[in-house]
């Protein structure tokens, strides 16, 4: 494949950060955090009530390992949402002090 006739494409203007997007940036992280939290503890829940029948001890430790696994990458995206909803509603505070702080130019 060639690169013949390649035109440079124009960059979007970047979108500047105001309260109102980190507001609702903030909204719909807290709540895949929400979403992804009410999903670990019903996969949790699940997994405690159907224990593994095995006689054989690497089904139990292989199983018992997977289990574990599942949960923590859940609990894991979860708690990646809760921070990042966190650092926007920080940000969202941050940027109202600025404003409110800066001088009127009339």
């Amino acid at each position: 494949m060639s690169d013949q006739n390649i035109t440079p494409q124009e960059t979007p203007a970047q979108v500047q950060a105001s309260p109102l997007r980190c507001i609702t940036g903030a909204t719909i992280s807290g709540g895949l955090a929400y979403a992804s939290y009410s999903l670990m503890i019903a996969i949790a829940t699940n997994f405690a009530s159907k224990p593994v029948h095995s006689s054989n001890e690497l089904v139990i430790k292989i199983s018992s390992a997977v289990r574990t696994l599942v949960v923590g990458i859940v609990a894991l995206g979860s708690g990646i949402f809760a921070i990042v909803a966190v650092g926007l509603i920080a940000l969202a505070v941050q940027l109202l002090i600025q404003q409110l702080s800066k001088p009127k130019e009339n």
